[in-house]
């Protein structure tokens, strides 16, 4: 089997056939990030509000990633810098516990703002498709680069109930909450008039880039021949006894194992939220 190739410089002894340009987007520039979000204030839904007023104690569940909205800026003083800047819409469900009665569920907004500045070169030209064009001639300006988030549902850390006379007089609430933000809890959030307000710490792991459409030129080695035979949909189906006989016994689903394999186990996520 031939070596992997690898980005960087190819040598003379790589059997090269021919060098072709593509069109793709070329990463400038990109970071990764582990943020611990502390203290972030959740916005229940109306009827979990009614809950939490009357909650003695709250026990996290889940929270998971709605929609990151994503906005980029040049940087005044440094060309081809831009600060992007993340407004990650999180829903929080939480398990409350009022008196001795079986917990119930409650859920909310949580929203965290988030700024990187990282470089995307410079660029003026503006692109015309031919897929695109038609009465209203739409271009697209290649001024701005592109940037891309990548993230997954956090963790959450901790969270807590306080009374309302014990939260910080900053906390204020969101200006504006986008209709499909709104409209994923079914149910209008609450931003004042509580009694007990909840706060979640969260771990949220994410990668941004920056990155452009551009003209490359490639190496080309061959040709993608697939290895893979198509399969037939109308031909005669297996006999499905034959089919059972060759799976084999899962052992592991009838026993422990002796040892988990770190490099295939999740972080404590919530697979109900998703």
């Amino acid at each position: 089997m031939p070596d992997r190739v690898t980005p960087g410089p190819v040598s003379e002894e790589r059997s090269i056939r021919e060098a072709v340009c593509i069109h793709t987007k070329k990463i400038f520039d990109s970071c990764r990030d582990k943020d611990c979000i502390e203290d972030l204030r959740v916005y229940p839904t109306r009827c979990s509000q009614e809950v939490i007023d009357r909650a003695v104690s709250v026990k996290a569940k889940c929270a998971q990633l709605l929609c990151a909205y994503i906005d980029v800026q040049p940087v005044g003083y440094n060309r081809g810098f831009f600060t992007v800047d993340v407004r990650y819409y999180y829903r929080i469900t939480a398990d409350a516990f009022v008196g001795a009665a079986r917990p119930i569920e409650v859920s909310g907004l949580a929203v965290f703002d988030k700024r990187a500045i990282l470089f995307g070169s410079e660029g003026s030209a503006k692109v015309f498709s031919s897929q695109n064009s038609g009465e209203n001639c739409p271009c697209t300006s290649a001024n701005l680069p592109t940037a891309v988030v990548e993230s997954v549902d956090p963790i959450i850390l901790n969270l807590k109930l306080v009374d309302v006379c014990e939260c910080r007089p900053c906390d204020s609430g969101i200006a504006e909450i986008p209709l499909a933000i709104s409209e994923a809890f079914g149910d209008d959030l609450m931003q004042g008039g509580d009694v007990h307000r909840l706060y979640v710490t969260l771990g949220q792991f994410s990668i941004i880039r920056l990155e452009r459409d551009t003209h490359l030129l490639m190496p080309v080695y061959d040709y993608c021949m697939p290895e893979k035979e198509c399969t037939c949909g109308d031909c005669t189906p297996e006999d499905p006894c034959e089919i059972f006989r060759k799976v084999n016994f899962p052992v592991n689903e009838f026993f422990p194992p002796n040892s988990i394999d770190s490099s295939k186990e999740t972080y404590p996520g919530c697979s109900m939220c998703r």
